[in-house]
């Protein structure tokens, strides 16, 4: 198994650098035929996410598709995939950012009643409190 950093994933995902762009789609391509799987850390694809919505201006359902093919390749592999995608799912529907979401779902897996915020949007959702 290959872990991939955000930089490399980004590349992949956005045509912005040929040169690593085209090393980063090589990489995942052979890997892909010689059936290595590829680990997206958390920290990786909460970092993806932003540097898409914020540098790159992706839009929240663009992003969202983004995501359901990441989580849907058979050659990427997920620390929690089930938290991923309960995150995208409230993601596409709320208010909050896929990070907040990905909080609260990584929180009740880890047997948390509630996560605790300042942002008022998240507190008119179920799992999350005013501190």
């Amino acid at each position: 198994m290959i872990a991939l950093d955000t930089n490399v994933l980004l590349r992949f995902l956005v045509d912005d650098n040929g040169e690593q762009t085209a090393r980063a789609r090589d990489l995942l391509r052979r890997a892909q035929d010689q059936g290595v799987p590829c680990f997206v850390s958390d920290v990786v694809l909460c970092e993806v996410v932003w540097v898409l919505q914020r540098r790159f201006r992706v839009s929240r359902a663009e992003l969202v598709a983004v995501l359901k093919q990441l989580v849907r390749a058979s050659n990427l592999v997920f620390a929690a995939r089930d938290q991923v995608v309960a995150a995208l799912m409230s993601f596409a529907a709320g208010p909050g950012g896929f990070t907040d979401y990905f909080i609260r779902a990584q929180a009740h897996a880890a047997g948390c009643e509630a996560v605790a915020t300042f942002d008022r949007a998240l507190l008119r959702e179920s799992g999350f409190i005013a501190p």
